[in-house]
């Protein structure tokens, strides 16, 4: 399905280009009246990310975001600066339909694991990655700040072994640019893990696009910068989807 992102930066839906902090574009701050305008639109998922909370765990928008879940009539897939089960559980019982797991699942494994484990298909793995192709990529981490050195392939087929079922994958590179997703990279994963749910997240700026990454037999696609920009609208967006 098309889901609609909102990005939240100092309690404003923000845009970043190419993650880059000092390259953020502000849009509102009503978030509410963008999920009541997605929903009616067709919506049923909201991915919102927390910026602050990416950048740095201490500064997440943690009471924002519950009042958020709790009062819009959507499912929420909700990330940025999850680094405890504690964490995942308390999102859970306010109401998130799915929790995005980024920087902890690459730098601490042996933890996150029985994160997924426990709650395979309430958790989404999120891999943001600078991709030139299957043989060089770099993932980044802590709101792209930091580099790691692990291969993309490779983390997902380890928490394949442990429960995952939904992966979100960004090409840092495409992210906020609108000049189309990274079709290469999602044929990569998409060949090497058939039965895994992928969501692909990263430049999409038309309804040829969608059209184009829902042939890498991609589940999800997350829209952001191109739905505030009214470059189309979700019912459209929706409608090309179905289509396909």
């Amino acid at each position: 399905m098309i889901i609609p992102s909102l990005d939240i930066l100092n309690n404003n839906i923000v845009r970043l280009y190419k993650g880059n902090y000092k390259k953020v574009k502000f849009y509102d701050n009503d978030l509410f009246f963008f999920a009541e305008k997605y929903r009616s639109e067709g919506a049923n998922f909201i991915h919102l990310v927390d910026l602050d909370g990416s950048k740095n765990p201490k500064k997440r928008q943690i009471k924002f975001i519950e009042k958020f879940i709790k009062n819009v009539k959507l499912s929420i897939q909700v990330g940025g600066g999850i680094r405890s089960i504690t964490d995942i559980e308390n999102l859970l019982l306010c109401g998130a339909k799915r929790v995005v797991i980024g920087s902890s699942a690459i730098t601490d494994f042996l933890e996150v694991k029985k994160w997924f484990r426990k709650y395979s298909d309430k958790l989404v793995l999120a891999i943001d990655v600078i991709y030139k192709n299957k043989n060089k990529s770099e993932i980044k981490i802590n709101g792209w700040t930091k580099k790691s050195k692990k291969n993309i392939l490779e983390i997902i087929s380890l928490y394949i072994k442990n429960g995952l079922k939904h992966l979100l994958c960004t090409d840092i590179n495409k992210d906020g640019t609108l000049k189309g997703p990274n079709f290469n990279l999602y044929k990569n994963i998409t060949e090497n893990f058939k039965n895994l749910s992928v969501q692909a997240s990263g430049g999409i700026s038309c309804l040829d696009d969608i059209k184009k990454i829902k042939l890498q037999n991609i589940s999800d696609v997350i829209v952001g910068k191109a739905l505030l920009e009214n470059r189309f609208s979700l019912s459209e967006a929706i409608s090309c989807w179905q289509k396909e």
